[in-house]
């Protein structure tokens, strides 16, 4: 992986979050880590490539993103952790204004 201070702060911030949320376990927040890490190579590489790019493009572009997201998660939360999840998921596309 290949993230800037910034992106890798974010991660960090991230992980915590979920860690608290969904009570992960070690191994858990070691591959919530993982999936986390490479969502956030594609957001920058999205920013990278497209440096004029407004939120509402970013957000767009990042649909086709979350699909592989979801899959690496489900491979290890157990059914309560993904419900919980797909909750703070919901929370946050309501928060950054577009539909679920």
């Amino acid at each position: 992986m290949n993230l800037s201070p910034e992106s890798m702060e974010a991660v960090q911030s991230e992980l915590k979050h979920f860690a608290t949320d969904l009570n992960l376990s070690e191994d858990q927040k070691t591959r919530l880590k993982s999936a986390l890490e490479s969502a956030r190579e594609k957001l920058d590489e999205i920013r990278k490539n497209n440096p004029d790019i407004t939120k509402a493009d970013v957000i767009a572009k990042l649909k086709g993103a979350r699909a592989p997201l979801r899959e690496r998660v489900v491979e290890f939360l157990t059914p309560e952790q993904l419900t919980k999840w797909d909750a703070e998921i919901a929370k946050a596309k309501a928060f950054l204004g577009y539909a679920v």
